[in-house]
């Protein structure tokens, strides 16, 4: 077995903590099983060029997200969530958490669309800070893409390539934070992401972006928009609720009334509809105001409360456990 060894000069080391020493390249273990097929078969082994690069065309068409992992100077783990723009490679956000949650994913995209404008679609991997619709049902972030008109794309399972921008932008974080001391806390940890996305933003150009830095591709060109297709895996239909409290939903040639409470008269909503499956939430604040499954043998959707006074109100009725008081008889009265 030969040995091919590359070397990479020790000028190339910049403040980014790159560059190399003694680079040893041994060749890739080969799978037997593998390569008697491929020989079988006479098929030879797919060289890197083959694969098709995916650049979108214009700023915010695609955010790509990804969490990684960091461990603190005390061995806390943490956990640090990306959102990446696909065409420039610039960092929209960076944040450390301990740990990412779906209710963080939300509240950071969030953010970033008040910082940067709504993306016209995002992409990621399938764990369940993401997605949720292969589970029962979207989850709060899926609902929000949902309403806003994004599309959402998912990496096919074990496959990271997909999202090879975030990917990699995980390992020069990694290489960045080696290089410097161990931050002790959460708080320790975010300047130095804030660090790390200004310098990685405006001073660290790509030879992809020809040898420009992220932060001048982004802002070089107009940014797309949602195209408001709705392209998802939900059928969605705007209304308002009626006076009488219900929203109406026409299925199968049958009309169901869904019930939703008269105080909720007059507030535009947003229904998300997957087969008998129906979210409806507030167009206006985003909230989920009812989850329900149609009843296709029945017109009425019913909220399934009891009749009466609510739990807790007072109106109308005896305390419990009152006790009448007795009447004690007077002589006056015959």
């Amino acid at each position: 077995m030969t040995l091919a060894r590359a070397t990479a000069t020790t000028s190339s080391r910049n403040s980014w903590g790159y560059g190399f020493g003694m680079v040893d390249i041994l060749p890739a273990r080969t799978n037997p099983h593998r390569s008697g097929v491929n020989q079988t078969l006479g098929r030879p082994k797919r060289p890197k060029s083959s694969y098709i690069r995916f650049q979108a065309d214009l700023p915010n068409e695609c955010w790509q997200s990804d969490f990684t992992h960091w461990r603190l100077a005390r061995g806390n783990d943490a956990e640090i969530l990306l959102w990446l723009d696909d065409h420039s490679r610039y960092l929209i956000s960076a944040t450390t958490h301990k740990p990412v949650t779906g209710a963080i994913v939300l509240a950071t995209f969030q953010h970033a669309c008040t910082q940067h404008g709504t993306p016209q679609s995002t992409l990621t991997d399938n764990g369940f800070v993401f997605t949720t619709r292969h589970r029962g049902g979207p989850n709060a972030f899926e609902i929000e893409l949902l309403n806003r008109g994004i599309e959402q794309k998912n990496g096919s399972p074990n496959h990271p390539q997909t999202q090879g921008k975030v990917e990699r932008l995980n390992q020069t974080l990694k290489t960045w934070l080696t290089a410097r001391p161990r931050a002790h806390t959460l708080t320790d940890l975010q300047t130095q992401l804030d660090e790390f996305t200004h310098n990685y933003n405006t001073q660290r150009p790509h030879a992809s972006l020809q040898n420009r830095t992220p932060a001048e591709t982004y802002h070089a060109r107009a940014k797309a928009t949602p195209d408001h297709n709705h392209t998802g895996h939900y059928r969605i239909r705007d209304d308002t609720v009626h006076a009488t409290g219900s929203v109406t939903l026409r299925r199968g040639g049958r009309m169901h009334h869904i019930q939703l409470g008269t105080s909720l008269g007059g507030t535009p909503i947003r229904m998300l509809i997957h087969d008998l499956n129906v979210i409806i939430i507030n167009r206006d604040t985003g909230e989920i105001l009812r989850e329900l499954t149609i009843n296709p043998d029945k017109d009425s959707q019913p909220r399934g409360l009891k009749p009466g006074p609510k739990p807790g109100n007072k109106k109308g009725g005896m305390p419990k456990g009152y006790k009448f008081k007795k009447i004690r008889k007077s002589r006056d009265i015959p």
